[in-house]
């Protein structure tokens, strides 16, 4: 049940009311008795799930979820063999989800550059 705003035309008082959404709103001032009382319109509130049972892509779309699975896994192109004059078609196989990507490559190591006064001690031999 929500918390609604009302404020009160006669005398000008502000206050809150705890009510099912299918009550019809409250007329009538706690503070000068006049039926003068209007509700106003409130900022709301989100819905905040808590705890460890609920994240956010458990309420996702079947077709998200699609999409979401083309994305991390492109189907393999079918290859096809020739084998006693007859064309038949073979499927990569698929990689099994216990094993773990391939390590980025390290990157080359750069060449290391001659300090200042060794490049002047070469120069000065010369």
């Amino acid at each position: 049940m929500p918390t609604y705003e009302y404020k009160c035309d006669a005398c000008g008082f502000a206050f809150e009311k705890f009510q099912s959404i299918k009550s019809s709103p409250t007329r009538k001032c706690p503070h000068c008795g006049k039926n003068r009382a209007k509700r106003l319109i409130g900022t709301g509130s989100g819905l905040i799930f808590k705890g460890g049972g609920f994240y956010e892509t458990d309420y996702r779309s079947e077709a998200y979820k699609t999409a979401a699975k083309a994305d991390v896994a492109p189907a393999a192109p079918a290859k096809e063999s020739k084998t006693d004059g007859s064309a038949a078609t073979e499927t990569a196989p698929k990689p099994s989800g216990d094993s773990k990507p391939a390590a980025p490559p390290k990157p080359a190591p750069e060449p290391k550059r001659a300090s200042s006064s060794a490049a002047k001690a070469t120069k000065s031999a010369k």
